[in-house]
């Protein structure tokens, strides 16, 4: 199972408060937010962080307090998000994608025009 399918929606709003803060984050911290923004218990959001040591997406550190660091990147996660997502709904096929996108309207003349560019100039954006 890839990491995209492992981690929950729930899961991922814990993420994206260790991926912003770039240090170990203590649990108060956490809670705090998510007491206040989600309106979660102190007991789900423990669970939460429990799932995701588990899963070996955070690792946990104490020193007084437990400390939760995230062990795979913001990107590491989208990138298997995406691929989960392509080979969900268009067989692993990007070119699929890409042209259902293109038949739905979804992806305008400007957009091509700039995705051109991209790979013109090697992928890199620059």
């Amino acid at each position: 199972m890839g990491l995209a399918e492992r981690i929950s929606e729930a899961e991922l709003e814990v993420m994206k408060i260790l991926w912003r803060e770039g240090k170990p984050v203590p649990f108060s911290a956490i809670r705090s937010e998510l007491g206040e923004k989600m309106k979660w218990e102190k007991s789900t959001i423990a669970t939460l962080l429990r799932r995701l040591l588990d899963k070996g997406a955070v690792s946990a550190r104490e020193n007084r307090i437990r400390y939760y660091s995230p062990n795979v990147t913001s990107e590491e996660y989208a990138q298997a998000e995406e691929r989960s997502l392509i080979d969900k709904l268009y067989g692993g096929s990007v070119k699929n994608m890409v042209a259902a996108l293109c038949s739905r309207g979804e992806i305008t003349e400007a957009d091509i025009d700039e995705l051109k560019a991209f790979f013109r100039m090697g992928g890199d954006g620059e």
